[in-house]
């Protein structure tokens, strides 16, 4: 029995490239297929959640919405990885400054993925586990970056469960174990990529600074993260 198309995913057997680029906001996905790809295909509106398959400098490429939280990135996801038969993934997003080393519209790459997630508790495993980037594509990643000039900080990030939190201590102790920057989906990407035994890395801009104040627009984070775009397509 065939798992696709699936309740989440239109899309059939092959409609799919081998490497996916995962922005949050499906509005960013159809804004990258439209400016970035070649004979871009839609093979997804279920939920209105776009994903669209083209060319990329001659190679074929997805991109796709993620959604927001642990919950969404997981199951779409797991679905790319398990049933489509993906084999990188990509996530490009937005990100909450935390660090002092980092500020709007910089670059950050997921090294590592912290979070207040109960979501590794389904593996039973004897201990916590430490989500981490594929190294090969976090270390292109950062090669591609240099190559542009573009300044990409590497480090620990934070995939929270909360937005609005009851606990006004959390950032500070975050930031006090120099994770960089706050976003929502992450760990259940490297968490899902491990287990699948496939590749994955979370690229992000700096969309607000926590501490700063400082802050773009809904238009801005949706259309101006290029230099992001670019280097993720580069991956592929």
């Amino acid at each position: 029995m065939s798992f696709v198309p699936t309740p989440h995913n239109g899309a059939k057997v092959g409609d799919i490239a081998k490497t996916v680029l995962m922005p949050g906001d499906p509005l960013r996905a159809k804004f990258i297929a439209e400016n970035y790809l070649e004979n871009p295909v839609c093979f997804n509106t279920v939920r209105n959640m776009l994903g669209y398959t083209g060319t990329y400098n001659g190679k074929e490429v997805s991109v796709m919405g993620g959604g927001m939280g642990i919950p969404s990135i997981g199951i779409y996801s797991y679905e790319l990885f398990n049933f489509y038969g993906v084999d990188n993934i990509i996530r490009i997003g937005s990100a909450g400054g935390l660090s002092d080393n980092v500020k709007v519209r910089d670059l950050v790459i997921g090294m590592g993925a912290s979070t207040n997630s109960n979501y590794a508790s389904q593996y039973k495993l004897p201990g916590t586990f430490a989500p981490i980037a594929d190294f090969s594509l976090l270390r292109k990643a950062v090669e591609v970056a240099e190559s542009k000039n573009i300044n990409a900080v590497v480090g620990n990030i934070l995939s929270s469960d909360t937005f609005y939190s009851a606990d006004a201590t959390a950032n500070d102790l975050w930031k006090s174990m120099q994770v960089l920057c706050v976003e929502m989906e992450a760990a259940a990407l490297y968490m899902n990529a491990a287990k699948a035994g496939k590749k994955a890395l979370c690229i992000l801009t700096i969309s607000d600074h926590i501490y700063t104040g400082e802050a773009l627009s809904a238009e801005e984070r949706q259309t101006s993260f290029r230099d992001m775009m670019e280097v993720a397509l580069e991956l592929a």
